[in-house]
């Protein structure tokens, strides 16, 4: 008998042994480990090795998921909190950052655009497909029409990417479009384990449809007849239509982690893109936190445009997101298009919704009409939660359905499964409105909160209220357009109120573009429908616009820089509409400010000859973030560079040479502030004069010179604006514009004012 209670003695220490190694793994998360790479030992022969013994010194187990060598110098492991804070305290570590979920940002527009009527401007086919556009996103569907490839020619030669061959995608699945194809999930399984292979592709195939949609908005092929059920009829193509496609599917079903995001950035900078769109976006945090920025900030290094998604936070204030300055930071407005849908009730009102669905439709007949809020078991029923609705009280009836609490098309699943027949999506105080078109699976159709309301006060008042829904149709030349989106986040920029953000607002409401073969048009399960084409909104989707404009600039003038390709769309960008009225706001249905729109509403007509531009170095970024005092530690976690602030030089966010201008006052006080300017005339030699023009009374201006007279292509010259204001209330803001103008050209600039 002794020795069987030895056993057991062994068996139980074993099993805790298990336990406490399956708690231990249970308190790893992934951390990103920025290495200063130029600080590494002599010991070493070559930085993976420092690296790896780096690891190993605070964990024997820990492995590395990812070996950074672009975006920054480092790696990405799991580890405890205790073994990260150890790591953190080394000699050589920048930073120990935790990995972090992030979340997507969810035909007509080049006409829209004014792409259509002027292809003598547009650069040929030859310059654009040297133009390599690299979406970071979900995949891509490479079978798409989109990606056909029958006009290019050889891949460019200095392509340095490939096509990753995986589940469902093979090295045929690309081509002389679709010129390479990565994938990154190291980070996505180190946190939520495997990925469910019978649910998502472990390849770049897209299970998801949002990257296949940002893709072929911005670099689409041409493809006649496109549309949604019948909505959207036209030629669908891609801002640069001949521009090359790069993917690097960093995000999955369940989001995106930034230590894949950053393998993303880190590969697509060495595969050599020239454009990098990415339609992401996490938290606010300081540039030497931010991976993305800090991504960001080597691809401008490398000559590589960056444009980001602004977030889909609005309309509340200083809700942006991707606001470092070598950023491009997109907001979203309108198109001219709608898909109008008539909604009439048994008093005979009519009201106007709009609608994607395209299946069975309701008889002229009206039908009963019902609000979800009293026809359910539950507190939250007007939002027409799955399992709150009473069917007995449903069946047969129209259910209003206040928007809000779950997905615009998942509220008509919950009615129909029911025994509803119909769906009227209302709008409430939250949303105004914003109307954003669904491809429904029951006729429905979604209005306004005005309309709302009044519908809603119809049922309450009338014994016997009724109504019937009528099909949708697409309407062309709807006025006014463009008009900023509710969703689109607002400024000011929150990280650096100094430096004004929104940078721009694209094309980004109902948006027609490639879709995957993998989930319908609604991404509901229940949805066995299959399309080509998909019709989305967010400001995911002004982004890819902005960065398919971002690669014809790049065609038609090889030599700018990433900033100057931004002050070409920014200082010809326009926030009024050809009446002379402010670009409106949905959200409040009176004008927009420059917080909502930024410098305006995207030209890119005009941005391919701007006049003069804005032009950035790294010298001037590494001068920001003097101004922002911060340290030389700090200053190499964002920008791989060794630079320490000269003490005898003041830096000024006011001179950083930004193609926009946002002005803090300090409340209480009458204040003088002076910012400082260098312009480059990329045009011909001209004379061109300042006009300003202001809409507050609080803050007087003076520019010097007040003439600017350029002899040469590329010659430069400064000019300062003095800005006097009086003391006014916390919380305050003023709005100007300051415009340069040869008569031929505008160059123009939106000033903000903030009193602290």
């Amino acid at each position: 008998m002794k020795p069987l209670k030895i056993k057991v003695a062994a068996i139980v220490v074993v099993l805790s042994l298990c336990y406490a190694c399956v708690k231990a793994e249970q308190a790893k998360r992934t951390y990103i480990v920025h290495m200063d790479k130029s600080n590494m030992p002599e010991r070493f022969t070559h930085h993976s090795l420092w690296y790896d013994s780096s690891l190993k010194s605070v964990s024997k187990s820990a492995s590395m998921l990812y070996r950074y060598e672009n975006v920054i110098h480092g790696y990405s492991a799991r580890l405890t909190p205790e073994e990260a804070e150890s790591l953190g305290k080394q000699s050589g570590v920048l930073s120990v950052l935790p990995d972090v979920r992030y979340e997507l940002h969810t035909t007509r527009t080049p006409e829209f655009l004014g792409l259509g009527n002027n292809s003598a401007l547009i650069p040929t086919t030859a310059s654009t497909s040297e133009v390599i556009v690299g979406i970071l996103d979900t995949g891509v569907w490479p079978e798409l029409k989109s990606f056909d490839d029958s006009e290019l020619g050889p891949v460019p030669s200095g392509w340095k990417g490939k096509c990753e061959v995986g589940q469902n995608f093979s090295s045929s699945s690309c081509n002389k479009k679709l010129i390479g194809a990565r994938y990154y999930l190291q980070g996505y399984e180190a946190a939520l384990g495997p990925i469910d292979e019978t649910l998502e592709s472990k390849s770049p195939r897209d299970d998801d449809g949002h990257g296949t949609h940002t893709a072929t908005t911005a670099a689409g092929s041409v493809v006649p007849n496109a549309n949604l059920l019948g909505y959207a009829s036209g030629t669908a193509r891609g801002m640069a239509s001949h521009a090359r496609v790069a993917i690097y599917k960093v995000c999955w079903l369940n989001g995106c982690f930034i230590s894949d995001i950053t393998a993303g950035m880190d590969r697509a900078i060495a595969d050599g893109v020239d454009i990098m769109s990415m339609s992401i976006g996490g938290h606010i945090t300081e540039y030497y936190l931010d991976i993305i920025a800090i991504g960001a900030f080597t691809a401008a290094a490398h000559g590589i445009f960056v444009s980001c998604s602004a977030g889909n936070e609005g309309p509340e204030a200083g809700s942006l997101l991707n606001v470092a300055p070598w950023i491009t930071t997109v907001g979203a407005g309108t198109l001219d298009r709608d898909f109008p849908a008539s909604i009439t009730l048994g008093n005979n009102m009519r009201y106007t919704g709009v609608t994607l669905y395209n299946g069975k439709q309701l008889s002229n007949s009206t039908v009963p009409l019902v609000y979800g809020g009293s026809v359910s078991n539950s507190s939250n029923g007007s939002l027409c939660i799955d399992g709150s609705l009473i069917p007995e009280k449903v069946r047969g009836k129209i259910v209003v359905c206040d928007r809000g609490g779950s997905d615009r098309v998942e509220k008509g699943v919950v009615v129909k499964a029911a025994g509803g027949v119909g769906m009227i999506l209302a709008n409430t105080l939250t949303f105004g409105e914003e109307l954003l078109a669904d491809a429904h699976l029951l006729p429905s159709a979604a209005v306004g909160q005005i309309a709302g309301d009044s519908i809603k006060k119809y049922i309450s008042f009338d014994p016997n209220p009724t109504a019937t829904i009528g099909p949708g149709t697409t309407m062309l030349g709807v006025q006014p357009s463009p008009v900023v989106a509710a969703f689109s986040s607002r400024g000011p920029n929150p990280v650096t109120p100094a430096i004004f953000k929104p940078d721009i607002i694209a094309p980004g409401v109902n948006i027609l573009a490639g879709w995957t073969g993998e989930v319908g048009p609604t991404g509901l399960a229940i949805d066995q429908r299959h399309v080509n084409f998909n019709i989305v909104s967010g400001t995911s989707m002004s982004c890819p616009h902005v960065s398919g404009l971002a690669a014809i600039l790049k065609a038609a003038h090889p030599e700018w820089s990433p900033a100057a390709i931004k002050s070409a769309l920014m200082t010809t960008a326009y926030s009024t509409y050809p009446n002379g009225e402010k670009i409106k706001d949905v959200a409040t249905g009176g004008p927009a400010t420059p917080f909502d729109y930024g410098a305006g509403h995207v030209d890119p007509i005009a941005a391919l000859d701007p006049g003069l531009v804005y032009d950035t170095t790294i010298d001037d970024y590494l001068g920001f973030l003097c101004a922002l005092n911060y340290t030389p530690s700090q200053i190499k976690s964002t920008t791989q560079t060794n630079f320490t602030c000269q003490k005898s030089k003041k830096y000024t966010l006011g001179d950083f040479n930004y193609p926009s201008f946002s002005v803090p006052f300090q409340t209480g006080l009458r204040s003088t502030v002076k910012y400082t300017r260098t312009i480059t005339n990329v045009g011909v030699p001209a004379t061109y004069k300042i006009s300003l023009y202001s809409q507050t009374q609080a803050v007087k201006m003076s520019v010097v010179p007040a003439i600017l007279s350029f002899s040469a292509q590329y010659e430069k010259k400064s000019y300062t604006v003095t800005f006097r204001a009086i003391s006014m209330p916390p919380g305050s803001t003023g709005f100007a514009r300051l415009e340069w103008s040869d008569g031929k050209h505008i160059v123009s600039s939106p000033i903000a004012y903030i009193w602290t």
